[in-house]
């Protein structure tokens, strides 16, 4: 039985912007390790779930599919998310 992970996405650590942050994503766990490939060197495997993520605007909606289709999976709560205020006066304090 294919096992999934649900999750909602982090905001971008290089951008100031929180771009499709609320919503949620489903996603397999891998059912097998990546090997380096001997002649490129790349890393993969033969398991194409991997490739598969489907967004939902909900964590209920994203529960309600994984139910229906009959897959076992763990939801990861949202990080809290914090407020660094500060101001221009601060730096000569």
């Amino acid at each position: 039985m294919p096992t999934a992970r649900i999750y909602q996405r982090p905001k971008n650590a290089m951008q100031s912007g929180k771009y499709r942050t609320d919503n949620w994503v489903l996603e397999f766990e891998p059912a097998e390790a990546k090997q380096p490939d001997p002649l490129t060197g790349w890393a993969g495997s033969g398991d194409t779930r991997d490739q598969v993520r489907i967004m939902f605007p909900s964590s209920e909606a994203a529960i309600a599919h994984a139910k229906r289709e009959g897959l076992a999976f763990t939801v990861i709560p949202a990080p809290q998310r914090k407020l660094k205020l500060q101001a221009y006066a601060d730096n000569f304090r």
